[in-house]
């Protein structure tokens, strides 16, 4: 790296530095980490429920693919 590039460089290191900190400062003051928080744990649950089960199982045409063709081997 040449020596009369090494100010542009650091000018573009502390400006995306300055403009990552301030979006952070944004989503902290906005509250967008509880509400993303929020939402994962409502995923999670939906996840583990017993309707989301069956749904997954009745949308997986292979989930007894395996199965089939062991029996007919």
């Amino acid at each position: 790296m040449s020596a009369q590039f090494l100010d542009w460089y650091l000018k573009i290191a502390v400006g995306s530095a300055l403009i990552g900190g301030s979006m952070e400062l944004f989503m902290i003051k906005t509250g967008f980490y509880d509400k993303v928080t929020a939402l994962e744990s409502e995923k999670q649950a939906w996840e583990s429920s017993l309707e989301a089960q069956a749904m997954r199982e009745a949308l997986n045409p292979w989930i007894n693919h395996n199965a089939e063709e062991r029996k007919d081997s």
